[in-house]
């Protein structure tokens, strides 16, 4: 009896020592920079993360930066001062511990930025806006469910080659994908209207045109292989995005301050 109490201890011993770390209260960075800088195409436009603990956010005017923050398309963000739209800035900070924070807590933290740096406050108010319905196809939609935890991280990243976008999308929700696709994709807000609530897997992949990432990625060549992004949606998906008009919260914009560097 001893030695199995011995052998448990033991074992007790070892979990605990690779136990892991409790993860940091992300809601503000360590240290952030903000730099006012010319806008250039060629530069690219991204927020990401370099490391474990190093944001960077690239070429962005206030306004955007609202958007990335509350998951909001631009179209829904008005007020606030004219430079709001005009100015671009460079965002270098640094976040606490060494745990690498997932989108949403990068996100927490770029609000407490735009707080205490940019001094914004805003209301939030109804309004009808030129939309885009997410909804289900007539023969059901194409997705496949995520073996992964519903509480591992959602993963929903576009990545851009000549020609062509991929989108892989991994344990996501229909929220996650209109999310992404509303404020960095598309020039309208995308409301889900799927009735879908499982977290999903899928890989999506198309021919870019003029009017999406707000221009600044080349469209596809004509003689493109790959379908358009409606198109793909459809075909790869088994959903499909519906032009009409409808209710979204937009943000107005009561106060802004530019920020100081640091």
């Amino acid at each position: 009896m001893i030695r199995r109490v011995a052998v448990v201890a033991l074992a007790v011993s070892v979990m605990s020592a690779q136990a892991p770390a409790p993860r940091p209260k992300f809601d503000a960075f360590d240290v952030a920079t903000i730099k006012p800088v010319e806008s250039e195409a060629k530069r690219g436009r991204f927020i990401t993360m370099r490391g474990n603990n190093r944001f960077v956010g690239q070429d962005y005017t206030l306004k955007l930066l609202i958007a990335a923050a509350y998951s909001l398309n631009p179209k829904t963000i008005s007020g606030g001062p004219d430079w709001m739209d005009q100015q671009h800035y460079d965002i270098a900070a640094v976040t606490p511990g060494e745990v690498r924070p997932n989108h949403d807590e990068q996100m927490s933290m770029l609000r407490s930025l735009l707080t205490e740096r940019f001094k914004l406050s805003f209301h939030r108010e109804s309004k009808e806006f030129s939309i885009y319905a997410l909804e289900v196809i007539k023969g059901g939609p194409k997705l496949k469910a995520s073996a992964d935890a519903p509480d591992a991280p959602a993963a929903v990243l576009s990545t851009v080659y000549p020609g062509r976008i991929v989108l892989p999308a991994r344990n996501a929700t229909m929220g996650d994908f209109t999310s992404m696709m509303q404020r960095a994709m598309l020039d309208r807000p995308v409301v889900d209207r799927t009735g879908l609530t499982g977290r999903y897997d899928f890989d999506l992949e198309w021919a870019p045109d003029e009017t999406q990432f707000g221009g600044e990625i080349p469209a596809a060549p004509a003689d493109t292989p790959l379908p358009p992004l409606f198109v793909a949606i459809q075909e790869q998906l088994g959903l499909r995005l519906e032009a009409t008009r409808g209710p979204v919260q937009g943000l107005i914009v009561d106060k802004a301050e530019r920020p100081t560097a640091d």
